[in-house]
């Protein structure tokens, strides 16, 4: 015959150890996750999720009216800052204005993808769509002027500061 003691600090061990699995059930089961997609003025739907290509980050694009060169001028890792400064913090406002928040992503690596608008009909010089991806969900980006004088707007033309 066996003989097995419990100690007060083994109860409250598992304890402690059912309510922490209670609780990531719950968050599991009643916190939402992230919308796919959004819904445009127009009625229709952007997805945000599967850019994992090239064809991919420009059919992204397409969603919105934009079209782009085949190519992207460039790509880079960028890591999103642990604490905003000004500029950073009024650049997740426009971020915020489409629908995402970058806030969410502090210290992570994303990638930006950067090219070149073919059909901006408002402006004369060279106009860029900037992506950020994260593990194929575009998380951020913006499009504006490859000028410091010129503008930058969200995804749609309505999204300015």
């Amino acid at each position: 015959m066996f003989i097995y003691s419990v100690k007060a600090n083994t109860l409250k061990l598992a304890c402690c150890v059912m309510a922490a699995i209670a609780i990531m059930v719950s968050l599991i089961v009643f916190v939402p996750e992230d919308e796919a997609y959004t819904v445009l003025a127009d009625g229709s739907k952007v997805v945000y999720t599967d850019v994992t290509d090239n064809e991919a980050r420009i059919n992204f694009l397409k969603q919105f009216g934009w079209q782009v060169e085949a190519e992207p001028i460039s790509e880079e890792k960028v890591t999103v800052p642990k604490n905003f400064d000004s500029v950073f913090a009024g650049y997740n406002d426009l971020q915020k204005l489409q629908g995402l928040d970058l806030a969410r992503y502090k210290r992570r690596e994303l990638t930006r993808y950067t090219y070149v608008v073919t059909n901006y009909e408002e402006y004369d010089g060279k106009v860029l769509a900037n992506i950020l991806v994260y593990r194929g969900r575009v998380v951020g980006g913006d499009i504006c002027t490859e000028s410091s004088d010129g503008f930058i707007h969200g995804f749609e033309k309505s999204t300015h500061l």
